[in-house]
This record gives structure tokens, sequence and C-alpha cells, in this order.
């Protein structure tokens, strides 16, 4: 088996940069050791906590809205069982759909755990067993990342678990702690509170969402609040014991002082993630890599020719779609093209309700590196559509250069935040200004007119308020 390149895994970078690498001529084929393609991301993590995220938001919604918009329906019921069922079958539309557009682009796939003896091969070990050895000019690692461990404590994927047994759940736990407040513990924590759940959140740090926009994080932290998450900051887990009636876990102030237990039915474990190369032969093959993960020049290259690493095992955010641009920029690369991501244009969003959304740099970052800059903000409040949805919680902020007006950075929270933040990606891609924005015509009544209008506000010219 003889190819010009191979993929090792199929998660968002991997299957992108495998078809990309197709469209352009390249003989191609990928490695994954799931059954199914797609990775974590469409297997355990962004789509199925996206599709119970979706259904629980809608079963809060027929709680508490429809009455003040007019619909009678009684208090709706929970199936949970259901509601698993529909999370299955997006999970299965999705990887299905990756791989027929594997087959659709003649990629040969192959199913089973990879590792690299050295430049130009990747020996493929199949569950039962046997072994087979590609021969590729090129190697592209895109194996993605893995729940980091707490240590001292040990996953049952049960009692104690990931993100992955907290998408698994066969009912709703009375109480739910959550040692993290990062993303993928808020999340995780509102479709079990959203349900029923007691959610307690445990964070090392001061703070929630570590180096997003501060004023985001604390208005985050009101609402959620009001929406009865409990909050200990400051605080580090040091012991979680399980038994029959649940979990007692042991939590200290992170600068030290006296400890105190809290209970809980379920503790989900979500202090971020590791690359997972485990089992890759990286140093057997000669490829460097810096705390866990792969080291890579400005065009995804390893220091061992031929080979290249994209997504969450290199350097920058683990996000999907990061991973994705990442994906055509390695093949174009490999191709002989130009391939280029902008790390400044990454939106990364958090898919709670309010939505938060944020691009390029925070105010802490700004005056950190004592650049000038102007605000401008705007509240949900006073944008007609969100009124009309009634969810008028957050706001709008946009940061741009003091002395050349160009956009530097732009945070939101409130309704759909995911899919505002898209507009202010395109401008600052094409190096926009807040006046650019704020003289771009948007459709009325939309919940875009509050950026427009958080971008009139840089130079204090915003109309509705």
């Amino acid at each position: 088996m003889s190819y010009d390149l191979v993929v090792i895994g199929t998660g968002p970078g991997g299957y992108v940069a495998a078809i990309r690498a197709a469209q352009l001529g390249l003989k191609t084929a990928v490695v994954e050791k799931r059954k199914t393609h797609g990775g974590t991301c469409l297997n355990v993590g962004c789509i199925p906590s996206k599709a119970l995220l979706h259904a629980s938001e809608m079963f809060e919604e027929a709680n508490h809205t429809f009455p003040a918009l007019g619909i009678s329906v009684g208090k709706p019921k929970l199936d949970l069982k259901q509601m698993m069922v529909h999370k299955q079958e997006t999970v299965d539309a999705n990887v299905n759909g990756v791989a027929f557009l594997l087959k659709k682009n003649k990629i040969d796939a192959f199913h089973g755990t990879a590792s690299i003896p050295a430049a130009g091969k990747v020996e493929v070990k199949a569950e039962d067993g046997s072994t087979q050895v590609l021969e590729t000019k090129n190697i592209v690692i895109a194996t993605g990342s893995e729940s980091a461990p707490l240590p001292g404590v040990t996953i049952d994927e049960k009692i104690v678990v990931t993100s992955t047994g907290a998408l698994e759940l066969g009912s709703v736990p009375k109480e739910l702690l959550v040692v993290g407040a990062g993303v993928i513990g808020l999340e995780i924590g509102s479709v079990w509170s959203r349900l029923g759940a007691k959610v307690t959140v445990v964070e090392f740090l001061d703070r929630i969402l570590p180096g997003t926009d501060d004023e985001i994080a604390k208005q985050f932290q009101r609402i959620l609040q009001k929406q009865g998450f409990e909050f200990h900051l400051g605080s580090k887990v040091t012991k979680v014991e399980t038994g029959k009636k649940g979990t007692v876990v042991t939590v200290e102030p992170s600068a030290g002082g006296e400890a105190k237990t809290l209970s809980a039915d379920i503790v989900l474990v979500a202090i971020g993630r590791r690359p997972n190369t485990d089992g890759l032969g990286l140093e057997g093959a000669g490829v460097a890599t810096e705390r866990g993960r792969v080291t890579i020049d400005d065009h995804f290259r390893t220091n061992v020719p031929g080979i290249y690493a994209i997504g969450d095992v290199v350097r920058g955010p683990m996000l999907a779609h990061k991973a994705e641009d990442e994906g055509v920029a390695v093949a174009e690369i490999i191709a002989g093209k130009a391939g280029h991501v902008n790390y400044d244009a990454i939106p990364g969003i958090i898919y709670t309700a309010p939505e938060v959304a944020t691009i390029g740099k925070t105010e802490e970052e700004l005056k950190a590196a004592g650049i000038a800059y102007k605000i401008g903000k705007f509240p949900f409040t006073a944008n007609g559509r969100a009124r009309a949805i009634r969810h008028t919680d957050g706001f709008v902020k946009v940061l741009a250069d003091a002395a050349t007006d160009r956009v530097l950075g732009c945070h939101i929270i409130g309704p759909h935040a995911g899919d505002l933040i898209a507009e202010v990606t395109v401008l600052m891609e094409f190096g926009g200004s807040s006046e650019d924005l704020a003289r771009t015509c948007h459709a009325h009544p939309t919940l875009s007119e509050a950026v427009k209008e958080a971008a009139m506000a840089v130079e204090k010219r915003q109309i509705h308020m």
C-alpha cells in the first residue's frame, strides 16, 4: 500500500485534511482507531453535547417560556430515553456523513491503531491483532485529545465521569458536582441543570472561563447563578470517595486552608484536555514534542521530514474548527500550494443559554500588550428581536484599535451569539474597522443589529441606547 498522504485520525482536522488532499489529486488514506469516523467531536463530544443542549433548552422553554407566549401545554414530562435517542440519531447521521464523504473522494479508510515506525511508514494494528504497513510520502498526525485526569481521582464513567460518561447518564442526577469551570463543564452542567439537577462547580482559579474576557465571564457567572448554579471558586478537589449513596468530595482553598466536603450523585471531571499521542511511537520515529504536544513550524511540519501534525495535538486552541482550517492548510501545503491559518480570527463558542462567543483579543490582553483601544457595547435589552423572543440577557462588546479603528476583538453573551460572531470573524479576516461594521446595513428586526450598534458605540454614536 503506497500513498501520497496518510492521515492518522478522522476527527474534524483529519477527515478535512484527507478530503482536501484528495481534491488536490493526492492518493490519500486515513487510519481511525474507532469503528466510526469523526473523532471525539462527532462521536462523544461536540455533536452529542449540542444535541442534548438543544433538547434540554427546549425542555426549559416549554417549562418556563411557553406560558408567557400564550402557549399552554401543561407541565412537560421528561423522556430522557427518547432524548438520548435524539442524541444518538444526530451522532449517527454525522459519522455516516463523514464515511460517505471519504468514500466519495476515493479515500482508503483503515480501522485500527496507528503507529509511526519511521518516516514514510504507518503501521496499522487491527482489532483482531493483525498488522499492515502503509507506505506514504507524507504523514499527518491528527489524533486529537482526551480528557485530562484529576490526580488521585479514579474515573469509572458511571459515578465519576468525564464528558463522555456525562453524556450517557441513564437518569438525571439529583446533585451534579463539576470539577472545572471551563467550557465543557459549564455546557454539560447546563444540560443536567435544565433537566432538574442541582449543579455545583468547583474551580481552581478565582474566576470561571479562564482566558475569556473578564467582563463577559463575570456577567455569565451571574446568569448561571440565577439559573441555579453554585460556584466554589479558588478551590481544588483533593479527594473523591464513592459509595452506595453517591460521592463525598473533599474541597480545599487553592491557596491552602481548611478543607470541607461536598456531596453529589455524579462527579464530572472537566479540568481540560490533553493531546492524544500515546502509542504513536513518536519518540522512536524521532518526532519532537513539548509538554505532550507535537512541535511544529509555521507550515505544520515536525522536525522529521514528511511528518506533519494539526489540531489538538499541536499548539493553539483545542477547537474543532481550528483543526479543520489546519487540515485544509496542511493538505494545500503538501500539494505545493500556500496553505495558511489566521490564528487571530478563530472564534470560540460556549453553547449554553445564553451563548457566549468570543474572537480576537480580550481587554486584559490588550492592556497587557500596551495597546490603546476603544470599546463599543450594546445590550440585548435594547434589541427589538431579543425582546420579541424573550431572551434579553447579555450584550455585544467590540474592541477596536484607538488609532486605526481596526477591530481587534469581539465578545458576545446573548441569544445566538455563536452565529452572530461570524460576521465579526469575516470583518477581522479582512482587517476591517468598527466603522466598516457600523456602516453596513443590517436587517431589522434581527439580533445582528446589536452587533452593528456595538460597533457604532465605539465612536459613541449608537442609536438605540
